[in-house]
């Protein structure tokens, strides 16, 4: 099944696409955050190829490109782009100016500009969906994160909300909150992510895949040697929590479990990265893996995975085997 049932009774392709590949720049103090120089036009190209395929959810954050990846959705979406879902994301404050994060934000009051200032990038009256975009903020803290975005709900700025995080217990203490209808996270054949998948089936929360081509490195084309990215590139010298490439070059032993998969995976002529998406629609049933892009073979590649479906189970068994041994 590669379609889903959403919250406001709209169905749509259970595929959509990720913007922060396409925001361009953005740092940490020296530490790069974006994914490089970016080609505007091939993805504003892009993304109107993909509305062209079938693609009716894009996923962006206010952060990507400090504000850059939601004006470029607006842009390429038209007047087209209100039947569009879109999600973005809040919590981490910027300097527009310097491309500098400056800090997280929380207060009421912030969150409340960060919300009117992406309605006015993404030129709507309502955000269809809003995720709180710090992964370890505690739970406790959270409470008036989402009674503010519950406020905003009943305001009509946003349809509704959740959590971009990697922690079941975060997501879960907020799951039978009114309006609180999706998880943002990580999954991957790396990162199955089993247990985020199980509480989205518990209490029919939407289940977003963030990474689910392992930041590009289950489309195929990184070996071992360097790969050549920019200074501007987070993966060419990333943060820890970035497994997937080590000094600028792909994980080896990621690499290793790629070839032991690799027909697996190009099964039914598929290419990798339509099995790695057919891995994660065969793994739950509710999640959506939003696949980053830069080019449009990028966004035909991905979206083709969609006339192929989920993986037989048996090949799921065996993949499972191979990259997570017991």
């Amino acid at each position: 099944m590669t379609s889903i049932r959403l919250w406001n009774d709209l169905e749509i392709p259970r595929l959509g696409m990720g913007t922060w590949t396409i925001g361009g720049q953005f740092w940490s103090g020296e530490q790069a955050l974006g994914w490089g120089e970016v080609d505007d036009r091939e993805s504003i190209a892009a993304i109107r190829k993909a509305v062209d395929l079938g693609i009716r959810y894009f996923d962006t954050a206010d952060v990507y490109g400090c504000g850059h990846a939601e004006e470029l959705l607006a842009e390429a979406l038209g007047a087209a782009g209100k039947d569009i879902l879109i999600s973005t994301k809040f919590g981490n404050m910027f300097d527009v100016a310097s491309r500098q994060l400056t800090g997280p934000g929380t207060s009421a009051t912030y969150i409340r500009s960060a919300i009117e200032a992406s309605l006015r990038r993404l030129h709507r009256e309502q955000i269809d969906l809003v995720f709180f975009h710090l992964n370890e903020h505690p739970i406790d803290q959270a409470q008036s994160v989402f009674a503010t975005l519950s406020d905003l709900r009943k305001e009509g700025k946003i349809s509704a909300f959740g959590w971009s995080t990697d922690f079941v217990e975060r997501a879960e203490a907020f799951a039978g909150t009114d309006g609180f209808v999706a998880v943002q996270h990580d999954m991957n054949l790396f990162r199955p992510a089993d247990k985020m998948g199980d509480l989205a089936n518990r209490t029919n929360m939407i289940s977003v895949a963030r990474q689910p081509l392992a930041m590009g490195l289950l489309g195929g084309k990184f070996t071992s040697a360097k790969a050549g990215f920019s200074k501007s590139d987070i993966r060419a010298d990333g943060p820890e929590w970035l497994s997937y490439f080590v000094g600028g070059a792909a994980h080896p032993d990621m690499l290793e479990k790629i070839e032991a998969i690799r027909e697996l995976l190009t099964s039914k002529e598929r290419t990798l990265a339509q099995g790695a998406l057919a891995w994660i629609w065969a793994k739950s049933p509710r999640t959506i893996p939003i696949p980053g892009f830069r080019t449009l073979s990028q966004v035909e590649d991905n979206a083709r995975a969609l006339e192929k479906g989920p993986l037989p189970a048996e090949t799921i068994a065996e993949i499972d085997r191979l990259v997570h041994p017991a």
